[in-house]
């Protein structure tokens, strides 16, 4: 069953009133502008854990290890990108948390080595962002010129319902497995659906959700 694409603007109040409850991804909204990378978005974990948070009322940054920030620039070097992270770590050292900083542009080049599953290089962020391991986690957010914006490949229905609904153009049924073992542990009410070999996802790449900020 896809995950469809219901769900997108009429959540999105919801998600960032959600999202500025965690202190943490509050600040880095705030200060969004300071980060300074082409196609940045706020993705994945930090972003999803602190709507399942809310779901099942735990403090907001529980369970959360760091912060994914993304971006996508041509510039391929790895010594570009630890500059970028070095800066930005320095620019949110004020928070208590792990910020990753990865350009999306140069994940093929390290990727494959890393996790044994080829990657052609992606042609954005968004691109990226719909090969995230579910459906949930392919989620990004971000605040540009004084406007909240999602990029959501697969909708946010499953986001705001606690499913865990495994993508599978990129990570393998063990990675998946050793996620969802994880998050149990932190969410036990989460809905975990199970791999079915074959079985995909249709994501509508390069299509934003965006809406007004609140602040």
């Amino acid at each position: 069953m896809s995950a469809g694409q219901s769900g997108r603007s009429t959540r999105l109040p919801d998600l960032e009133a959600i999202l500025r409850g965690n202190p943490w991804i509050a600040a880095v909204l705030d200060r969004f502008a300071a980060i300074g990378l082409p196609d940045a978005w706020l993705v994945a974990g930090g972003v999803v854990q602190t709507v399942w948070n809310h779901r099942f009322g735990l403090p907001a940054t529980t369970g959360i290890a760091d912060l994914d920030l993304v971006y996508f620039d041509p510039d391929l070097s790895a010594a570009t990108e630890t500059t970028h992270a070095t800066r930005l770590r320095a620019v949110f050292a004020d928070l208590p948390v792990w910020l990753d900083v990865k350009n999306q542009a140069r994940v093929h080049l390290w990727y494959p080595a890393k996790f044994g599953v080829p990657l052609a290089p992606y042609a954005s962020t968004a691109q990226a962002i719909a090969t995230y391991p579910t459906t949930a986690t392919a989620t990004g957010v971000r605040v540009r010129a004084g406007r909240f914006e999602v990029c959501a490949p697969f909708g946010l229905t499953d986001l705001f319902e606690g499913i865990v609904r495994p993508n599978q153009v990129l990570v393998t049924e063990a990675a998946y497995r050793a996620k969802v073992a994880r998050w149990r542990s932190l969410w036990p009410g989460l809905h975990v659906l199970p791999w079915v070999h074959g079985a995909s996802e249709t994501a509508c790449e390069h299509t934003f959700t965006v809406g007004k900020t609140t602040t």
